[in-house]
């Protein structure tokens, strides 16, 4: 039985495909985000009552939520349509495995130093590999995605890893 993964898809591992980098944090956007998630109960003072120098923001807290200073995509990603289950790879510009359902399989989160007031956060997402595996409806292609975000002193903030499987 041949491979769902080609040799041009396994040479796509490690590739970008995609960068972010965020406004500064703001006190604002830390008491914002930390009164959304606590709702309808009031969020722990340590993200009200905190002067600002100090304040640290929620682990989950996206600092990509309402804008981006600056945004990098792969050049063929605005000419890829919907929930095309081929994006990653079309997006990259190289062919996918043409197959045609795609679920999620699941996210792995690893938090590093918390946001903090004035951080800028940079986010990388790269294609992180390939896996191929025998189910009840035949082969299925595992898929994995990488973000990693930094602060501007490169220190690890989050490390995200989405599966995608297709079949």
């Amino acid at each position: 039985m041949s491979s769902l993964i080609t040799a041009e898809m396994q040479a796509a591992v490690g590739t970008q495909i995609g960068q972010q980098v965020s406004y500064p944090v703001s006190a604002s956007d830390i008491r914002r985000w930390a009164t959304a998630i606590y709702w309808p109960s009031a969020p722990p003072a340590k993200y009200l009552n905190t002067d600002e120098a100090g304040l640290t923001a929620p682990e989950d807290m996206n600092p990509f939520a309402w804008a981006a200073l600056s945004t990098v995509a792969p050049p063929q990603a605005s000419a890829v349509r919907g929930h095309d289950p081929d994006r990653t790879e079309k997006s990259i510009g190289i062919s996918g495995p043409g197959l045609k359902k795609q679920l999620n399989g699941g996210v792995k989160i690893r938090y590093g130093t918390p946001m903090r007031t004035g951080d800028t956060i940079t986010s990388v997402r790269i294609l992180a590999g390939y896996e191929e595996r025998e189910g009840r409806l035949g082969r299925m292609l595992f898929t994995t995605m990488a973000d990693t975000w930094t602060n501007q002193e490169q220190q690890l903030v989050k490390r995200t890893e989405l599966t995608l499987i297709r079949y």
